[in-house]
């Protein structure tokens, strides 16, 4: 990434404001570092050469606080808003992250970027603050500052301003040196750091089978050992930044230490007045400071900089065309599956698949295991294009439209989807499952069951829950979605395995649920492996799939 990436301007806006601030400030304190200089200079310049008094210097003495006080609020305006702009700089990024992951589909996200995304989105990109906090300022004052105090030292003697100019490229060379010694350093520690929250993810999936057979301890060794690795990818990082940071500070020394011994050498000649020689004296060292700042916070900064890195990887993802066409009335249009094949790891889940739902019937998708049933509901909601045959729902004409070409919104705001593991936003319960009137809510309730349940809430209907749920048990859950499912206006409710986490109880509450929702004269398509469920469909379609050899075959 380069020290400031246009992309981030484009994909982060509010870092535009920012950076246009970080440079107007970054002008006025240059100002304020010259007229300090100069001020100081010439009040201790006056006091030794002239014997000035207190009172002559009472003007210069005042105008040397109003610079003291102006750099100080300089540099508070600046913190102030740099935290404001870190954090919503990276809101920005992190939410254009998770809507690229989504428009990119689930395809993308199985392919081994979902955990990478993961991590990014959680901890990666919070590298950044100190990239707008600390790096960035110093950056743009290295563009503003050292050059403006260069050319005030050339005005006031040229021979100081020959050996700044001679020895200045000493530091970005020595940069430039030790970037090439940390290069990809920070992104390995982005890397093994996304490395272990994959295994991470992975070990809490599928942390109860785990357990069901003994093995939970199992993962830990390679747990530990992702973890040892991010440790020393880090402790590593940190030895060179000190290690610059003390390479930086000496050559800064000897420059500043050369300027001085110049100085001293033509005031004793008396080539060189008193108050030239402290005013030069005082400005070598800010012509240093901003680039020595600039190579300390590199540092700092450099995870976050990887971190973007790989947040624009993601966002300059191209995305698959979308539909525009409005999608039609789902209560009274078809959807037809015609020799639909998804292709996967193992060869196609499912192959040859045909399907047709009819508005108001309920349909069964029944298979083993792994042949597909799941890719075949995210063809059907759009959010998977099929690798062979179509997707596609009638108009009111009697033609046919790919789901590829429908808006997606149009189409979604017709859909109830219920997922294996419903996913439920912090909330009440109230407002989880929605619903018209209160009449309404609690007949659904009382088919789905979970009036029951809200009879043992502490605060009922208004009981507040945590981020999926959390708060009910796996089936509370599962009652709580198929109220909201039920309650829905969707005209078309999937239901992929709604009895997967409930006993027999709970599965005559979904039975009694799908014959409500054919009754509402909505269409209903299951993802079904108990008889019970399969029996009450109008129609049952048996999923297959191909292994690799045969699809070569």
């Amino acid at each position: 990434m380069r020290p400031l990436d246009p992309r981030l301007l484009r994909y982060a806006r509010s870092a535009r404001g920012y950076v246009a601030l970080t440079v107007g400030l970054g002008l006025v304190m240059g100002a304020l570092v010259v007229a300090q200089a100069l001020l100081l200079a010439h009040a201790l310049g006056g006091a030794v050469e002239h014997g000035a008094t207190l009172a002559s210097l009472s003007g210069t003495v005042v105008g040397l606080v109003g610079v003291v006080v102006g750099r100080g609020l300089v540099t508070a305006v600046q913190e102030r808003f740099a935290h404001r702009a870190a954090t919503r700089a990276v809101a920005e990024l992190r939410s254009g992250v998770v809507g690229r992951a989504a428009d990119l589909g689930p395809r993308w996200l199985a392919s081994g970027q979902g955990p990478a995304v993961v991590t990014l989105a959680t901890r990666g990109l919070d590298g950044l603050e100190p990239y707008f906090v600390r790096y960035l300022p110093q950056l743009v004052l290295a563009a503003t500052l050292t050059p403006g105090t260069l050319l005030v030292v050339l005005g006031l003697d040229w021979v100081s301003a020959a050996i700044l100019v001679g020895t200045l490229p000493l530091i970005p060379l020595f940069m430039v040196l030790i970037g090439q010694l940390t290069q990809g350093r920070s992104a390995r520690g982005l890397e093994a750091m996304q490395r272990l929250g994959a295994q991470v993810l992975d070990l809490l999936a599928g942390l109860p089978t785990l357990r069901a057979f003994g093995r939970q301890r199992g993962p830990a060794a390679r747990v530990r050992a992702l973890g040892d690795a991010h440790r020393r990818s880090t402790m590593a990082t940190l030895q060179i930044a000190f290690l610059s940071g003390m390479v930086l500070e000496l050559l800064t020394t000897l420059s500043v230490a050369l300027v001085a011994v110049a100085i001293g050498l033509r005031l004793v000649s008396g080539r060189l007045d008193l108050v030239t020689g402290l005013a030069v004296l005082m400005l070598a060292p800010e012509v240093f400071w901003p680039l020595r700042q600039v190579g300390a916070q590199f540092h700092a900064a450099a995870d976050g900089v990887a971190a973007a890195e790989a947040a624009f990887g993601v966002l300059d993802t191209p995305v698959p065309a979308r539909g525009t066409q409005a999608c039609p009335d789902l209560s009274r249009s078809t959807l037809r599956l015609s020799g639909v094949g998804v292709r996967s790891a193992g060869g196609l889940t499912p192959a040859g698949l045909d399907l047709e739902l009819v508005p108001g019937t309920v349909a069964a998708l029944v298979g083993p295991s792994g042949v597909g049933k799941t890719s075949t509901v995210e063809v059907l909601l759009g959010l998977l294009a099929p690798d062979h045959g179509t997707a596609r729902v009638q108009t009111s004409d009697g033609g046919w439209l790919d789901l590829s070409d429908v808006d997606r919104r149009s189409y979604w705001d017709q859909v109830s989807w219920l997922p294996q593991r419903p996913v439920l936003e912090p909330g009440t319960v109230r407002q989880l499952v929605g619903g018209r009137d209160d009449a309404a809510r609690a007949h659904a309730a009382a088919l789905t069951g979970l009036d029951g349940v809200v009879a043992g809430l502490p605060h009922g209907w208004d009981q507040p829950l945590g981020t999926g749920g959390a708060g009910l048990s796996v089936g509370q859950r599962q009652r709580v979605a198929l109220t909201a499912a039920l309650l829905a206006d969707a005209p078309l409710v999937v239901l992929d395995e709604p009895t997967a986490h409930l006993d027999a109880a709970g599965e005559q509450v979904v039975l009694a649920t799908v014959a409500a929702l054919r009754a509402a004269g909505r269409t209903v398509l299951l993802v079904a492996h108990r008889p019970s469920l399969v029996a009450g469909a109008d129609h049952v379609v048996t999923v297959h799939a191909e292994r690799a050899a045969e699809v070569v075959a």
